[in-house]
Parts: C-alpha cells; sequence; structure tokens
C-alpha cells in the first residue's frame, strides 16, 4: 500500500493520456468532501463540502477546502459533480461560485434543490444539470454515468468518469440496505457492468470500514420510534439532520399513527422538508404539520417539535433548549429523541446537551439507549461484498479519518486488490492513473479555510491560538506613557486583567519590575515602542510564570509623548 510522507513535493505535469485525483478534503476526517479530477488540462470536481468545526477552533462557523490549487484554473472547470444533499459534500458549493458563478453544478433533483435554495441565500444563481440514475453525460474529456446508491437521504448517486487514461468511480457516500424505506436499492447490477468493462480506479466511502457485519435496514427503526411515540405522556421532540428526510418520514408516520400534529423548528430544517414535500420525496399527510406558533393551543400529547442539533451544535435548536436559551422550554415529562449517529469528535457537545436536557426533566432517548438511528455508510460485511462485485484494478479509500482510511484498504486487500494498488492518501496528495497503475506523484495545498461570520480565510491558526489562550487563560493588558526622546516612562504602567483569575490589585509587585526594565532600556538608548512592548510582555510573562503558573495573553501598549 502506497501512502504520502511529509517529504512530497510539488507534482510533476501530468502525462499526455494519465488521469489526475486531487482530493481537497475528506481524507483523515469526516467532512469537507472534495476531489478534483484532471484530464487534457480540463478539470471535473466531485462535490465541494463543509467541515462543522470542534471545540478548539472557537468562533468558527464552518471550515471550507482550500480552493488554492485550482483558484487560477476556475475556466478550466468542466462543472461540480454533486453526489447528494449532505451539507459534508455541498456545503461549500457557494463559496466557490463566488469566484466563479457560471461553474455548472450537475446533480439528481433533490441535491440541485436543495443546493438551489442554499446559493439563493448567496443570491447566486447557478447553471444547473440535472440527472438521475442511468444517465450519461460527457462533460469536456470526462463522460460521466451516473448510478443510484442507497444513504441516508434520498436521490444519492455514485459516478463512473470515463476518460482515455480509464475508468475511475467514485461512490460518494453508501451502504446496501435491502429493504430501503424509499424502494430505492444501491444498483448492484450497474456496478457489475461497470466492473466487466474494467474499473480502473475505485474511490470508495470508508466511514464505517471498522465496523463488522451489515448496517440494519433503515425500517428497523420504526417499531423503535412507535414504542417511544406509545409511552410519551407529553411533547416529543425530535432531533435529526436538516435533510435526513427519511428519518422525518418515519417520524411523520408515527406522529400521525399517535395522532400529534408536528412542527419543524428552525430554518435549514423547515427550508429542506418543504422541499422535499414539494418534490414528493416526504409524504406528508393533509393537516399534519402546522405552524410552531400554534403549538401552544394544542395539548402536550399531541405535539411533536423535529428540530436541529443532533450534534450537539452550540447554536442549533436543541443546543438552546438544553441551555434555556429558547423560546421552547424543556420541561418534566417531555421525550427528546436524537435521531443520528455521533459524528467523531462531537461526542463531549452531544453528552454536554444530554445532560442539559435531563437536567430540565427530560427524558432523553439516543443511540446508546435505543435504536433510533442506523448509519448511512456501508460496514465492513458490505464493503468486501462492494469490492468482489467492482473487482477495482485500483483502490483509493476516501471519506473517512486515517483509521478509517487503513481499514478499509485492508478490507480491499482481501478481496483480491493487489497491496501496492491500494493507494491511502490524505488532502491534497495527489494521484495519477498512468497505465493502469496509480501512483502517489506529489502535493499541494489542502489547509484549512475558516468561515468566521462573513470573512471566508482570514482566521488562521495563529489567531485561533489566540483565541484559544484569551478562552483558557484570560488577557492581562499593561499601558505605559513614555517620552519620545528619552524612552523614560511619564505615566503608568497602569494594568488590568480579564479572565485570568487575577485581581488587578495583585499587580503590584510586577510594576515595580517593568519600570526597573524600561530604566534600563532607556540607559541603553533603547526607545522604539514595539521593542519597548516585548520587554514589557517578557517581563509580565515571567512574573505571572513563576508566581500563578499561568500563561494568559499579555497586550503591551506603548504610548510617545
Amino acid at each position: 500500500m502506497s501512502h504520502p510522507h511529509p517529504e512530497l513535493g510539488t507534482p510533476p505535469k501530468l502525462p499526455k493520456n494519465g488521469l489526475r485525483v486531487t482530493p481537497l478534503g475528506g481524507l483523515g476526517e469526516i467532512g469537507r468532501n472534495m476531489t478534483v479530477f484532471e484530464f487534457g488540462g480540463r478539470l471535473l470536481i466531485v462535490d465541494c463540502g463543509v467541515l462543522f468545526p470542534e471545540e478548539e477552533q472557537p468562533g468558527v462557523d464552518l471550515i471550507l477546502p482550500d480552493f488554492s490549487s485550482i483558484r487560477d484554473r476556475l475556466d478550466d472547470i468542466e462543472g461540480i459533480v454533486l453526489t447528494h444533499g449532505h451539507e459534508d459534500h455541498i456545503g461549500g458549493v457557494p463559496y466557490l461560485l463566488r469566484e466563479k458563478p457560471d461553474i455548472p453544478l450537475i446533480g439528481s433533483k433533490l441535491t440541485l434543490a436543495l443546493i438551489e435554495a442554499k446559493l439563493q441565500e448567496h443570491r447566486i444563481r447557478p447553471y444547473t444539470l440535472e440527472v438521475a440514475e442511468g444517465d450519461r453525460e460527457r462533460l469536456g474529456p470526462f463522460d460521466c454515468e451516473f448510478v443510484a446508491v442507497n444513504h441516508s437521504i434520498p436521490d444519492a448517486l455514485a459516478v463512473a468518469i470515463r476518460t482515455p487514461a480509464g475508468m475511475a468511480v467514485a461512490t460518494g457516500d453508501f451502504k446496501m440496505d435491502q429493504l430501503p424505506l424509499d424502494g430505492r436499492l444501491t444498483d448492484l447490477h450497474a456496478f457489475a457492468r461497470l466492473s466487466e468493462e474494467g474499473i480502473d480506479l475505485l474511490l470508495s466511502d470508508s466511514t464505517n470500514a471498522e465496523v463488522p457485519g451489515f448496517v440494519p435496514p433503515e425500517r428497523d427503526i420504526s417499531n423503535v420510534l412507535r414504542n417511544v411515540f406509545a409511552n410519551a405522556d407529553k411533547r416529543i421532540i425530535v432531533a435529526s439532520f436538516a435533510s435526513h428526510v427519511h428519518r422525518i418520514q418515519q417520524i411523520l408516520d408515527a406522529a400521525h399513527e399517535y395522532g400529534r400534529r408536528v412542527a419543524f423548528v428552525g430554518r435549514s430544517m423547515v427550508r429542506n422538508m418543504g422541499i422535499a414535500r414539494d418534490l414528493g420525496y416526504l409524504k406528508v399527510p393533509a393537516g399534519l404539520v402546522v405552524d410552531v406558533k400554534t403549538l401552544d393551543d394544542l395539548p402536550d400529547d399531541e405535539v411533536v417539535l423535529v428540530c436541529t442539533g443532533s450534534q450537539g451544535e452550540p447554536m442549533a435548536a436543541l443546543s438552546r433548549m438544553a441551555n434555556r436559551d429558547h423560546q421552547i422550554r424543556i420541561v418534566q415529562g417531555d421525550t427528546v429523541i436524537l435521531a443520528s449517529s455521533l459524528i467523531p469528535g462531537n461526542e463531549n457537545a452531544v453528552y454536554r446537551v444530554i445532560n442539559g436536557l435531563t437536567r430540565w426533566g427530560a427524558n432523553v432517548v439516543h443511540k446508546g439507549n435505543a435504536k433510533v438511528h442506523v448509519s448511512g455508510h456501508a460496514s465492513a460485511g458490505e464493503l468486501l461484498y462492494f469490492y468482489n462485485i467492482c473487482k477495482p484494478k485500483n483502490l483509493m479509500p476516501v471519506h473517512g479519518e486515517w483509521r478509517h482510511l487503513r481499514a478499509n484498504a485492508e478490507l480491499g486487500a482481501l478481496t483480491g486488490v493487489p497491496k501496492n494498488h491500494i493507494v491511502i492518501a490524505e488532502d491534497g496528495v495527489v494521484v495519477d492513473l498512468v497505465d493502469g497503475t496509480a501512483r502517489i506523484v506529489g502535493k499541494v495545498q489542502a489547509g484549512y479555510v475558516y468561515v468566521d461570520g462573513l470573512s471566508v480565510g482570514d482566521v488562521t491558526e495563529s489567531s485561533l491560538k489566540d483565541r484559544r489562550i484569551l478562552g483558557d487563560e484570560g488577557i492581562i493588558s499593561v499601558y505605559v506613557v513614555v517620552d519620545s526622546s528619552s524612552g523614560k516612562i511619564t505615566s503608568g504602567p497602569h494594568i488590568q486583567a480579564r479572565g485570568s483569575g487575577i485581581d488587578d490589585s495583585a499587580f503590584t509587585p510586577v510594576v515595580s519590575k517593568i519600570e526597573e526594565a524600561l530604566n534600563r532600556s532607556a540607559q541603553d538608548g533603547v526607545v522604539e515602542p514595539h521593542q519597548l512592548q516585548q520587554l514589557i510582555r517578557r517581563s509580565v510573562g515571567k512574573w505571572v510564570s513563576d508566581t500563578y503558573r499561568r500563561r494568559p495573553m499579555i497586550l503591551p501598549v506603548v504610548v510617545e509623548v
């Protein structure tokens, strides 16, 4: 198995009959999925998603793929193929289209409807091409065939990309539920047909590669939900992904059966379920869904609220309910259902929300104590079955953390893919398919791009480090006025602390140390403000460290008069 290493340099020029594959997100992480295919000087992008921030990224709203490696080649892009409508696959599209709004978007009916609604908020009207399973479209040198796959959102597609260099197949997210709620199976017949033609490179979903066996069918959840509804005495509040149409359908069916009314809470939930209903993907009995404002007129045992926040997102509806920061107040006897899995890295945030809800008297039902969610990703048994059908000549695990990628690679090897034809890459690593063999040839920039409010890319790792220090250790500001010619102190030092746990009056001993240091520098002829600031920072920092074993941010301000 080939794998990246730190010494990788800039990739060489792509050979004439080679296919280049560059993942800009989704490898070594869960989310931010984006892969760039290149042939004959033209580019095809598959997916463009976002990653949601973790606790050590305070203030960040979203994390985007790094577009810098393709920024000067936007005119070479034939289109963006979107495999399905989850945020980790479409959330970055508005930010790429800001740079070139006329890049065509290719996807299924529901996927395009979801991204068009998102783009409307960004005031972008995209060029779109709707496709369905079985369709085949020529996008420049890329001959794309679309294959139905089953996932936790309707209308998901894999894409087979034919070029003179060979055929690459990107699965997108998929599983092999044999009893799907919408009757839409992963099209194993189509994959077998592609296998007969010859799959030169398979990019396969790795998210559940460590999980043995097969994913249980979605319909197994229906009986569990009915049991929860049958035993709930008061309101039922369900948290789910805003795009999980199948799960919401099961909630609507249970609510209808038990005589409850349903209200959607949260802008993305209201928007997405409205789109799914209008396109016929969500079947809603007449009178079942009501406006959240009318719920006060209904008895508690006739109410179901469906909201976002199943991953503990701090600004989502459920987190705000847990923190008593929402118009909907959790009361004793409410039942809360977290109808989703735990995305790696979100565990602490989710359990914090569960504890907050429990504190106010809610009965919280989640995957840890009831079968209220099944994964949307193929487990090891399904992947083995899939590889035996596809018989890929080269395998590139994608969509997962390192442990998932390696587990997926081992599964491929077990089914007969030669180990030297299995490529374990990471974001930015460039893979060339030449003469039937996939090899790592270099690396391009593929770091995190942070979205913070309206700013994109302005927040850096350095500024995040400053935010973490501020949050953990606080800040100490030191204000000094000096004579511009002599460097002697004319006023101060004045010291204030915020969030450090140190009272302002405690700084009396360090004032003399600052004065001594500045007087010595004045005698040595050092009067430049920046140098004086560094001197103050070192003096205060050493004193705080020695006295309190703390490392707050120190902000010295030197004013010349």
